[in-house]
């Protein structure tokens, strides 16, 4: 771990400042460390994490615009019209953002805290650090009176590093905790509930569950472009560690498993491969028809996710959903 790139945090900061926790080496020993234990699994698995190198950040980007990615716009939607409640609600002098990618609708809760009168800062964090840079500039040269300090890192693991000025609403959007399971769900936001003082907040967008055709064409585009970024996690690890897979021999696959009620995301081998990692000392089989599983995406009632939020250490402050039940928003606080 490497510690500040730009020198410590301070409210009277100019410019973004980038903190960075997630050095090239340290990156490089989680991608092997994933790699070896998922693909070696009986049934192999990769965690969505290693989709974001800058351009898999670039292809969800384009992913969050097609016709059948219903979430970005259903969030939006809920962000545009409540987000002065939700400020007024918070209070909060500081917006935190937990996996911010491009800082895109970060403006419209900017927005709206700004028009509180006590927006102070805002904390972006992202595995991603050419994304988030690129960002945290734009954002600067549109809100010169706030603090910008972004941090390059990775949510499961540097929660307690973010910095602690001022009243601050944790935003994690976008439904990312569908892509983590039960178990991880319950570690993050206990995680989280540690690190949040008295007077802060948490906002959390997560889908809600619904029409099983909905949901796939969501996550099966026509265009294709889905599946590229499926495809590019494969990419992402020839290039970083070494490895030969035949990326064009490999389908993507979005399948609804209703027991677990969540979207999984695969990548299907057309051909017998033997991928290779040399630099780990790792050969890996893949057989004609086998899965590689590269992603959940969980969805959610509403009283479901109540109940998580609670036994994980947060109450319900509010929650907004569209008629339909498309997406929902909900604003909870450490209740000790």
């Amino acid at each position: 771990m490497s510690g500040p790139q730009s020198g410590p945090y301070s409210p009277s900061t100019p410019s973004p400042s980038v903190e960075t926790h997630l050095a090239s080496q340290d990156l490089r020993e989680a991608m092997e460390s994933d790699v070896r234990a998922g693909l070696t699994a009986d049934d192999k698995w990769l965690p969505p994490v290693w989709f974001y190198d800058d351009r898999g950040s670039a292809l969800f980007d384009r992913i969050t615009r097609l016709p059948e990615y219903y979430q970005t716009r259903a969030e939006r939607a809920l962000l545009d019209s409540q987000a002065p409640e939700i400020a007024a609600r918070a209070k909060a002098d500081t917006l935190v953002e937990l996996g911010a990618g491009t800082c895109e609708k970060s403006r419209v809760l900017l927005d709206a805290m700004r028009q509180t009168g006590i927006l102070e800062r805002y904390v972006p964090l992202d595995v991603s650090d050419g994304t988030l840079r690129a960002a945290a500039a734009s954002l600067a040269a549109d809100y010169p009176e706030i603090s910008i300090h972004a941090v390059v890192g990775d949510f499961h693991h540097h929660l307690e590093l973010l910095p602690p000025d001022g009243r601050r609403m944790v935003a994690f959007l976008g439904g990312t905790i569908g892509n983590l399971t039960p178990t991880e769900r319950s570690t993050f936001l206990f995680n989280l509930d540690c690190v949040l003082a008295t007077g802060d907040s948490l906002l959390l967008g997560a889908d809600l569950v619904k029409d099983e055709a909905k949901l796939v064409a969501a996550y099966d585009d026509q265009s294709g472009v889905t599946a590229e970024f499926n495809r590019n996690v494969l990419r992402v690890l020839n290039r970083e560690l070494d490895a030969n897979f035949n990326v064009d021999a490999f389908d993507h696959v979005a399948l609804w498993n209703e027991e677990e009620a969540w979207i999984e995301m695969r990548l299907r081998s057309r051909i017998g491969q033997r991928v290779g990692f040399p630099t780990m000392d790792l050969e890996v089989e893949f057989a004609a028809g086998e899965d590689l599983r590269t992603e959940i995406s969980a969805k959610f009632t509403k009283d479901g996710l109540e109940a998580e939020l609670w036994a994980s250490g947060f109450v319900v402050d509010a929650m907004w959903d569209q008629p339909g039940g498309e997406f929902l928003l909900t604003l909870a606080r450490p209740y000790c």
